[in-house]
């Protein structure tokens, strides 16, 4: 596990700031559960239950946006995520290709994190580039026009980036 997704006294008493800011805004779920995904990487059902409590709002609410958009995650992260869209533009033009590759180098499932909490491997139904598709990203970074040599470059660029700073 990184050390980004240990919930910590320190992390919690963030959290908990940023909650009570959050509770003074209209419709103070959506922030509240960003802060929660970047403040602990994901958002397990303990910390779902805090929200619960202090926003006076279901569990299975909260559980449903959770678990419904993909930037939120209930399982820790990797510190960089991989993402492939397999919407329909980029479906019809290989974009399974590229997840398959991704799968493959990685050693990874769909939605799974290296054993060194580097990176998390996932699936999203659109990322928003249709014109470039098939897309993927790596964090911010949109990578259009995607191809299985491509991603094998992006690869290599990261690992490379990784040994030049250890």
């Amino acid at each position: 596990m990184n050390a980004h997704s240990q919930i910590t006294s320190e992390k919690l008493a963030l959290f908990h700031a940023q909650l009570e800011k959050n509770k003074s805004l209209p419709g103070p779920l959506m922030p509240t559960l960003h802060d929660a995904q970047h403040i602990f990487g994901y958002i397990p059902i303990s910390i779902q239950k805090i929200i619960s409590k202090e926003l006076n709002e279901s569990i299975a609410k909260i559980n449903g946006v959770v678990t419904f958009y993909g930037n939120f995650s209930v399982t820790p992260r990797g510190k960089k995520t991989i993402s492939v869209c397999l919407g329909t533009a980029c479906y019809v033009r290989g974009s399974q290709n590229v997840l398959d590759t991704l799968k493959d180098d990685l050693h990874l499932a769909d939605g799974e994190t290296t054993k060194d909490g580097e990176i998390t491997l996932q699936s999203t139904r659109c990322i928003g580039a249709c014109g470039l598709a098939p897309v993927f990203s790596v964090g911010e970074h949109i990578y259009g026009n995607a191809s299985v040599s491509k991603v094998k470059q992006v690869l290599k660029e990261m690992r490379q980036a990784v040994n030049e700073t250890k």
